[in-house]
């Protein structure tokens, strides 16, 4: 009914009840000789009185309830739900008859005769409740779900005649204005039964994690008996209260006729079958992942938008990665917290008697703890190892195998001796945490690493992000360091250097100084004089050996010749930093940005020099299903033929945009994929394929990264101290973020066939001396296929040069000088 018709009705009602003052003498006289007329005429001054000031009703025509915004992995798996009140909205054509009968028969059977009161069931309760006045018992009340429905979105739950006077009178307008459907739909849409749940679909899924179509009516008579009581039968579990209450119910469709004897008795034998309630998160693996998604959803819709709209959003997760990302990233940071040495126990407490359990179980288990980890208190140490109780009274042990590890902690992240017998690591009363290794009692000394890190992976052709982890812990700190952590990228940014400098003719090949420089940095400030990490300088070198090796002097040189401009140019291209300040200390990797930004750059070397837009996100649905974003937003008309008839599947256009040239890039791969074979990265070379990669390490080792792809899939590590200090001596990005790196490819790619990078055309791979880049001769051994872009190598003749590796080579000892020339013409040295 539209609001007009409402509102015209409301006014002719209102004008019914208007008396002139001579009328309303008159008829009140008659109305005292008849008692009949003055119960009807005490009625209506009752309407009149507390229906004059009744909260508008019509809204609920089309109201929409608030619903539950549910995230999905890519595979379709809930993942993560977002909602004030945890509701999934259900037509009434789509909910079972035996859910519906379920409520009908527990909460008003009457509900299709009646016009919004049930006068035999006010009379009933009005009855009992005489008869039962004094005895301390409940009142009964008689409200019919239209009642409840006007006093849910009405109206207040105060215990008053005044306000069930109003809800009466509101039910009986709601069921002119509504009608029962509207009516039965908004009460099993709205109700709440317990465990956060608000409507029978989100209490199906919570109490037994079904949809409605597969309850069974024993199940659908359990929801029905939780109005009543909701906190308290959700809690009851399998109790008898409970059992009792779902049996009533089904007793109750018995006598009313919804339901057959043989069907009764089954339903009431039937167990409850009830799931223990969810712990909070869906999937804690991916709570860094879901919560950028959440964040990201606000600031497009707002908060209402996103915990009242019921949107579906079909996140770009792959559930499987995910859960490596998370463990690998945590073995890595275990790793590098053991080689630091042990920290010491939580606390001490002096064990007296069996007092040390209720003393334990007292004790507040640390936020970063991980769900298997356990705390427990150290008993005795002998030279097998450590005795310990845990809270629950159990006893367990730490082999000496176990503690080996712990080296006393010294400053500068260093470490003390190699600990002789559990004595030196663990004391008498020590509470310590512990993770359990068998089914025998034995554990293992773990304690949370101080350091933090993040790892993201991406597929570089689409920039769908597949995982994302972005601390140790989320119960430990919410902090996303994937996309919130803005650190020194080191000399994970070289490649980009290098890019530019192979766009401004320079080539792999080409010979840079490595030897000290310094540099004025401006009046009286003195001046800058970089140095590699080593220490140490090589003298000439070629620029393949600049990178594969990381050093930075040579980098600045080559910043240098080609400018800050150009370099600059690159970083705002890629996306790693905007407006990229124009000193020559960002060449190697001074600026801030973050892992997100780097490994998205690197996504846009692996698939050739194309931009992608990395996301979360694949696609977004309103509550009705209309799709409100979609990623990867290429037209495609035929794409809403839903019927697949055998046609081929629909042609999309090419909308990417390239912003390398895909010959310089192939040039850069090459020159990573170095820095994997013979570089620093070389703890990399196990997985076996093709890998190009970065290491990065900042200034006195604060930061360690590494990135690092294949054609078909892009990972970024990263890992340091929240409050910057140094990782310690030896800690670099190779230390640190390969291995972790290294471990997650190996899992992720396991059983995936290897595939080598795409040789773009306008290159020439070309037999060179990989230590100074010349032409290699025969009887050399250090030689490679260099990779020469065809404008700065001119006709090359095809003895020596040639566009796929997997080319014969040729004896051509008689153009050699010719191609040595004309790889010389291009080159140049950098001194």
């Amino acid at each position: 009914m539209s609001s007009t018709t409402g509102g015209r009705r409301s006014r002719i009602t209102a004008a019914r009840f208007h008396f002139r003052p001579l009328t309303g003498f008159v008829g009140l006289l008659g109305a005292l000789a008849n008692p009949v007329m003055f119960g009807s005429a005490a009625l209506l001054l009752v309407v009149v009185h507390y229906g004059a000031d009744l909260p508008d009703h019509e809204w609920l025509v089309d109201h929409q309830l608030p619903e539950t915004t549910r995230l999905h992995a890519a595979d379709g798996t809930l993942v993560a739900e977002y909602a004030r009140q945890r509701r999934i909205v259900a037509s009434l054509e789509s909910i079972p008859v035996r859910v519906v009968n379920s409520f009908l028969a527990a909460e008003d059977k009457n509900f299709f005769t009646h016009l919004g009161v049930d006068i035999l069931g006010v009379a009933r309760a009005a009855v009992w409740n005489l008869s039962h006045s004094g005895n301390g018992v409940r009142p009964r009340g008689a409200s019919t779900i239209t009642q409840q429905v006007a006093r849910n979105f009405l109206l207040t739950n105060e215990p008053t005649l005044r306000r069930k006077i109003r809800e009466a009178i509101l039910a009986l307008r709601l069921e002119r204005t509504l009608g029962k459907e509207r009516i039965l739909e908004l009460y099993l849409n709205a109700i709440y039964l317990g465990r956060g749940s608000y409507g029978v679909a989100a209490a199906s899924q919570s109490y037994f994690n079904k949809p409605l179509s597969d309850l069974t009516v024993a199940e659908a008579a359990f929801l029905a008996a939780l109005p009543k009581a909701p906190s308290q039968y959700a809690a009851a579990g399998g109790k008898a209260a409970v059992f009792a209450r779902r049996n009533w119910v089904i007793q109750r469709m018995l006598e009313d006729g919804r339901l057959a004897l043989a069907e009764a008795v089954a339903a009431q034998a039937e167990p409850l079958g009830i799931i223990p309630p969810a712990s909070g998160e869906i999937d804690p693996a991916a709570a860094y992942f879901t919560e950028e998604v959440r964040r990201q959803l606000i600031e497009r819709y707002g908060a209402d938008g996103v915990y009242q709209n019921g949107l579906s959003v079909r996140t770009t997760l792959n559930r499987r990665m995910q859960r490596l990302a998370t463990k690998t990233l945590r073995t890595g940071l275990i790793a590098y917290d053991r080689r630091h040495g042990w920290r010491g126990p939580l606390t001490h407490i002096e064990p007296a008697g069996s007092s040390w359990m209720s003393e334990l179980a007292r004790f507040e288990r640390p936020a970063g703890a991980l769900p298997d980890w356990r705390i427990a208190m150290v008993l005795s140490a002998d030279e097998q190892g450590a005795a310990i109780g845990l809270a629950d009274g159990a006893l367990g042990n730490i082999p000496w195998a176990e503690l080996r590890w712990a080296r006393s902690r010294r400053a500068g992240q260093r470490t003390g001796p190699e600990p002789k017998s559990p004595s030196d690591v663990l004391s008498r009363g020590d509470v310590v945490l512990v993770e359990p290794i068998d089914h025998a009692g034995s554990h293992a000394l773990r304690q949370i690493p101080e350091i933090r890190g993040a790892m993201i992976a991406i597929d570089p052709k689409s920039g769908r992000i597949l995982a994302m982890t972005g601390g140790w812990s989320f119960a430990d700190s919410e902090f996303n360091r994937a996309v919130q952590a803005w650190r020194q990228p080191g000399s994970t940014f070289k490649p980009f250097v290098a890019l530019a400098a192979l766009d401004r003719g320079l080539t792999p090949s080409t010979i840079i100084l490595d030897a000290p420089i310094a540099l004025p940095m401006g009046a009286g400030r003195g001046l800058w004089r970089p140095a590699n990490y080593s220490n140490r300088y090589l003298g000439p070198r070629t620029l393949r050996f600049a990178l594969e090796h990381s050093r930075n002097v040579m980098f600045v040189r080559v910043a240098r010749r080609i400018g800050m401009d150009a370099i600059a140019d690159y970083a705002e291209r890629f996306g790693i930093i905007d407006n990229m300040p124009r000193e020559i200390a960002m060449a190697i990797g001074s600026g801030e940005t973050t892992l997100l930004r780097m490994t998205s750059a690197y996504a846009m070397l692996a698939n050739g020099g194309y931009l992608i837009r990395p996301t979360l996100i694949d696609r977004l649905q309103d509550r009705s299903g209309h799709t409100i974003y979609r990623h990867d937003d290429r037209p495609c008309p035929a794409c809403s033929e839903i019927v697949w008839r055998g046609q081929a599947p629909p042609a999309l256009p090419v909308t990417r945009v390239r912003i390398a040239d895909p010959a310089s890039v192939y040039q850069v791969i090459s020159m990573m994929e170095g820095v994997v074979e013979r570089g620093t990265a070389r703890r990399v070379r196990e997985l076996g394929r093709p890998v190009a990669g970065k290491t990065g390490t900042t200034n006195e080792s604060r930061d360690a990264w590494f990135i690092g792809f294949t054609p078909d899939l892009v990972v970024g590590v990263y890992a340091g101290f929240d409050e910057p200090r140094s990782l310690g001596p030896r800690e670099t990005g190779s230390s640190v973020a390969a291995p972790i790196f290294g471990e997650f490819m190996k899992a992720a790619l396991a059983g995936v066939p290897a595939r080598p990078f795409r040789i773009p055309n306008g290159v020439w791979l070309v037999r060179v001396r990989l230590s100074d880049g010349r032409l290699a001769h025969s009887g050399d051994t250090d030689v490679i296929w260099e990779v020469f872009r065809s404008k700065t190598l001119q006709n090359p003749p095809a003895a020596l040069a040639r566009r796929k590796p997997t080319d014969a080579p040729r004896s051509a000892s008689h153009a050699r000088s010719q191609v040595a020339s004309t790889l010389l013409n291009g080159v140049g040295a950098l001194y």
